[in-house]
């Protein structure tokens, strides 16, 4: 398990406008990140048992797509502000689903985004806002969190180092169904704002997505990551009080290099 003093990083000019680093609270003094990576791996099973439901894109055979994907997430996972970029397995994996507008982030850094996602999306900035969103799910440990208050920490410590088979499947299922509760999303909006900070990106990226949402009338149709907690105009509201309090740059959005990476989609 971690120790206190791993939890304690100085604080940064930035923490007034996110909170403090340090990915997790209480939970990373009772969750070592190992564990976080377990409970990741056991939902990677689950999908990877599931073809019909998450039909993933081969990376060789896509290897034009992935390389952008690949691009974008280590550009926010070298921005410095992500935590636990080490400890972390940060796997990023695209489902063939056009009907599916989601993204989502397991314990320990697998990265699954949907092709409808992608399709949606108008330009890279806008999927780095997405990417950064879930990342920081991940390196604040919500999940960890939420399958600690659903478990106990006796029996989800027994079940990731030596539960059943059915167990971990359970396990699993419960992390493919998590819903995040308005802190959490609030939380993570900020801090993707703060992982695109000083990268080539707009910090604002998952503000305007919000905004592509609303003005297509989807907002009432959001996936769960994007859910009605806060409403997608608070959201967007808080993105933009982030931004400006970090002082951040206008960034690019690279327009052309997306229309290029959807078109090597199938």
């Amino acid at each position: 398990m971690m120790s206190l003093a791993s939890c304690s990083k100085d604080s940064s000019p930035e923490d007034k406008c996110t909170g403090k680093t340090g990915g997790g609270g209480l939970v990373s003094l009772l969750i070592s990140t190992s564990d976080d990576v377990s409970m990741g791996l056991a939902t990677v099973a689950q999908i990877e048992s599931n073809p019909s439901e998450y039909p993933v894109l081969d990376s060789a055979q896509y290897n034009v797509a992935y390389g952008h994907i690949y691009r974008i997430t280590q550009n926010i996972l070298n921005s410095g502000q992500v935590y636990y970029k080490d400890q972390f397995v940060w796997k990023v994996r695209i489902i063939k689903r056009d009907d599916v507008l989601n993204a989502f982030c397991t314990p320990g850094g697998y990265i699954y985004v949907y092709t409808g996602l992608i399709k949606y999306l108008d330009n890279e900035t806008q999927l780095a806002g997405v990417l950064g969103h879930e990342i920081a799910h991940a390196d604040r440990r919500h999940s960890a969190n939420q399958m600690v208050k659903q478990y106990g920490i006796t029996t989800l410590l027994s079940i990731i180092t030596g539960g059943s088979q059915s167990q971990l499947t359970t396990l699993a299922a419960n992390l493919l169904l998590l819903k995040y509760g308005r802190a959490d999303e609030t939380e993570a909006d900020k801090f993707s704002v703060r992982y695109l900070k000083d990268t080539e990106y707009d910090g604002r990226g998952a503000k305007y997505f919000f905004e592509k949402l609303i003005a297509t009338g989807q907002s009432g149709n959001t996936p769960a990551f994007l859910s009605t907690h806060p409403d997608p105009g608070d959201r967007v509201t808080n993105i933009t009080q982030t931004w400006e309090c970090l002082g951040s740059k206008v960034g690019l959005t690279f327009d052309t290099r997306y229309a290029q990476f959807k078109t090597s989609l199938p």
